[in-house]
């Protein structure tokens, strides 16, 4: 390299990143294979232009750190809750499964069983950077195995801290300095958490109110920074993962007002430290190592993955997955992690590795990572028997310019929608994705345009950057689903509403931030109830008032629901508990004794709900009782 160090350095890999990720993504093997390919490329074993990898892998872990920040903003202190056990359960039945698989391989090898324990667990762990970025990719974090992923890489971060500490225990060293140091570790592992929780609870909000009103954006990005590079330092002091502590803060974070400026100002940063992350573990593979025992090697990536995949698929299936989740999860976990490379220069400084041996690991898992995203390109591949044909007709030229709402889908409910903002002088533009549905709305004289409303460049051809609100009624879970993704990414300003086939698909679409979610038979249910009763002898106040408590529980009901809804047996529990409540409820109201002018007030706000329900209007239902199901 010249004298110019950090540009010629900086430019490298800017060159490098821009040539391999394009040329990746149009192959359709990912952004993630691209830069470990780039850094495979530039680093010392093939053109030697950056000779050095192990500084810039130190420098570039922050894209991990502000990885699992935006990962905490996501969730909720709720939500972590009531995933403990996917945490502690499944991913700790992954981690010590993992290590006793792969243990009883490596007897065969000549490393003793102390080197052998170190590296079977250090094999265990996944890489968290290559799975939540993978996952980010393909939108996917929502998906049932996207969240079990998440809690068995958040469960490996937090068995790190032992692992770690059992080095120096098992190590060439005297064993009352291993034992204080391990005792040292532990103590300023549990003070170093109880200063994020309980500093960070008191403190985040308030820093952030007070740079908010500031006004000023550089000052607020600055204190984002500060709040990750801090909490990632104290960790880093106390012998921690980084990014659990970026984790807690993001968490802690979760509920406030800022999640979303907080998210903006970080994602810039991420994604180019992640990216330079990843080629600097693609300059670590040695590729002398593969070309003096290529064999060897190959069988060692190969006897890695299997052995994880086929227990990871084992736990997917435990966990309630369906095969094509579980056959996914396995693929994006059976690598090994960055976090082995540490484990296995520790494991060599303690004199339980060779530097031949360490050598050969660090270049399996390094090959594993690459491998991640072909992998989960094959299961894709695998999973998606009869693909949908392509479409042989062209999206329409769409020559409305400036609609209030955007209706993507035009069946039954989109055309009860559309006839109501016509009537009401609303301009709108509505896509189908279904030619006949779009030739048939014509004939009636509707004003529809045929094309699938998740392509990024219909949205934008039907002005979506002018919209208000988009109403999503198409009625496939999955298109719906894909169609929220996109507007979410990429318009950001449009007031979602969208049509949910059932609870669970509602579930999905509220993980997304949808504002308003419409389970498609909920109102025409109620109403049904409603006249069920009054056939069988209530009279119409009675029979309104029970139809208007019971679409205030079950909204209730359902934001409830959506805190453990991954969790079959406590989502079965709230059931049976919610239908008890529901009776006692509707018991209490037939005791309460109402006179005539009560018995009015109850049919007037039965009436209003009614009406509300009817129109979809939530702030006229009373008693906070709102439509959306």
């Amino acid at each position: 390299m010249s004298g110019h160090g950090f540009l010629d350095i900086a430019l490298v890999f800017l060159i490098a990143a821009v040539l391999a990720v394009p040329l990746f993504r149009a192959l359709g093997l990912g952004a993630v294979l691209g830069y470990l390919a780039a850094g495979v490329v530039i680093g010392p074993h093939l053109l030697g232009l950056v000779p050095d990898p192990s500084a810039v892998l130190a420098a570039s872990e922050f894209g991990v750190v502000m990885l699992l920040f935006i990962i905490g903003l996501e969730l909720s202190p709720a939500r972590l809750w009531v995933m403990r056990r996917q945490v502690f359960g499944v991913g700790s039945l992954q981690v010590l499964g993992s290590a006793l698989l792969l243990g009883l391989l490596l007897v065969w090898l000549p490393l003793g069983w102390k080197a052998g324990l170190i590296v079977a667990l250090g094999l265990a762990l996944s890489s968290t950077a290559v799975g939540l970025q993978l996952l980010a990719e393909r939108k996917e974090l929502p998906a049932h195995y996207g969240r079990l992923a998440f809690a068995i890489l958040l469960f490996q971060d937090i068995a790190a801290i032992p692992l770690l500490a059992a080095v120096p225990l098992l190590g060439v060293v005297k064993a009352g300095a291993a034992e204080q140091s391990v005792g040292n570790l532990i103590a300023n592992a549990v003070l170093a958490i109880a200063a994020v929780i309980l500093v960070g609870r008191w403190l985040l909000r308030h820093l952030f109110r007070a740079v908010a009103r500031n006004g000023s954006v550089e000052v607020f990005s600055a204190s984002t920074l500060l709040v990750v590079v801090g909490t990632a330092w104290l960790m880093h002091s106390a012998g921690l993962s980084m990014g659990l502590g970026a984790f807690l803060a993001g968490l802690l974070l979760a509920d406030s007002e800022f999640r979303h400026e907080l998210e903006s100002h970080i994602d810039p940063f991420k994604g180019l430290l992640l990216g330079l992350f990843f080629i600097a573990v693609g300059m670590s593979i040695d590729l002398n190592v593969v070309a003096r025992e290529p064999i060897l090697i190959a069988l060692g990536v190969a006897a890695l993955l299997l052995i994880k995949f086929l227990l990871l698929f084992a736990l997917g299936r435990g966990s309630g997955l369906d095969s094509a989740g579980a056959l996914r999860l396995g693929a994006v976990l059976s690598m090994g992690g960055e976090f082995a490379f540490v484990v296995f220069a520790e494991a060599f400084k303690a004199g339980l590795l060779d530097a031949v041996m360490r050598d050969k690991l660090v270049v399996i898992v390094g090959l594993s990572m690459a491998a991640t995203p072909p992998l989960l390109l094959l299961i894709d591949r695998l999973i998606a028997s009869q693909p949908k044909p392509a479409p042989t007709r062209a999206a329409d030229t769409i020559d409305h310019e400036h609609p209030r709402v955007i209706i993507a889908g035009f069946g039954r409910m989109g055309q009860i929608v559309g006839r109501m903002l016509t009537a009401s002088k609303i301009a709108y533009t509505a896509l189908e994705n279904s030619a006949e549905q779009v030739d048939f709305s014509r004939r009636f004289g509707s004003k529809i345009y045929y094309g699938d409303p998740a392509r990024p460049d219909l949205l934008r051809a039907a002005h979506a950057e002018r919209a208000e609100v988009i109403v999503v009624t198409t009625d496939d879970p999955e298109a719906n689903l894909r169609t929220v993704r996109v507007i979410k990414r990429l318009f950001p300003h449009l007031k979602i509403l969208a049509r949910a086939r059932n609870r669970q698909h509602a579930f999905r679409l509220m993980d997304l931030g949808v504002d308003q979610v419409i389970r498609e038979t909920f109102y025409s249910s109620i109403e049904l109830a409603r006249h069920t009763l009054q056939a069988v002898g209530a009279d119409d106040a009675d029979a309104q008032r029970r139809v208007d408590r019971f679409i205030q529980h079950d909204e209730e009901l359902l934001r409830e629901q959506h805190l453990l809804y991954d969790d079959e047996a406590a989502l079965i529990q709230s059931s049976k508990e919610a239908r008890s409540e529901l009776a006692r409820l509707f018991a209490a109201d037939a005791e309460r004794p109402l006179d005539s002018e009560g018995s009015q007030g109850a049919r007037d706000s039965g009436t209003a709900a009614s009406a509300a329900v009817a129109a979809g209007d939530r702030s006229k239902v009373p008693n906070n009782q709102s439509p959306s199901g």
